[in-house]
């Protein structure tokens, strides 16, 4: 099922600056937890979704629509069945744009197994032996979660690696359903940042060991 948006949105939707949408349905068509697609940014996820009265909304959940002020979103919304009542319904979600469309299903699992733990890393230990530039995993989630949504470009050179390559190995991970692509840059996926909590909760009890 798809959610649309106008092109106009699209960028505020991936940049988190877009996180709020009126609609007039006569039921809710969304659900809290749901994932949709939206073409062509990917996946935003609905986080809250109620009925609220049009004289309720203010110029505070216009702006974080993507609109100026609350005259400006009632006008947008006059176009989808004429002018509204202050009486009359419409329903408020909250969303977020949660990566691409082929994001794999596993990348939204926020915890892992301890079995599953030692599955992710002896992967990414293949994958290190495997590079003729070493080991380059751990450093590639770090640097992603340090700076989400950052261009491509600049987290290689962050690395000091080629930007062709680095975007390979960004792939290999979203493979192993660690990242997620994003219009601009990547962000861990809840996966990822799952397994790198996990691996901070190892290194915290081998630290307690040796102390």
């Amino acid at each position: 099922m798809g959610l649309l948006f106008q092109k106009r949105f699209h960028e505020g939707l991936v940049a988190g600056t877009v996180r709020v949408t009126f609609r007039r349905w006569q039921r809710a068509q969304v659900k809290p937890g749901g994932r949709y697609r939206c073409h062509p940014i990917g996946v935003l996820e609905v986080d809250a979704v109620a009925p609220v009265r049009v004289g309720d909304v203010g110029d505070a959940d216009a702006q974080a629509s993507g609109f100026a002020d609350v005259g400006e979103l009632l006008a947008y919304l006059a176009q989808f069945g004429g002018p509204l009542k202050k009486s009359e319904t419409v329903f408020r979600v909250e969303l977020h744009h949660a990566g691409d469309v082929d994001a794999k299903p596993t990348a939204f699992q926020d915890r892992l197994s301890v079995e599953e733990v030692q599955e992710v890393r002896a992967r990414l230990e293949r994958l290190d032996r495997a590079s003729p530039v070493g080991a380059w995993t751990r450093a590639t989630l770090s640097v992603i979660a340090r700076h989400p949504h950052r261009r491509a470009g600049d987290l290689a050179d962050l690395l000091k690696r080629e930007k062709l390559d680095f975007k390979e190995d960004v792939r290999k991970l979203k493979r192993l359903g660690l990242t997620i692509a994003h219009e601009v840059g990547y962000s861990l996926s809840p996966r990822g940042k799952a397994f790198l909590e996990a691996g901070k909760k190892r290194a915290k009890k081998k630290s307690a060991k040796k102390s």
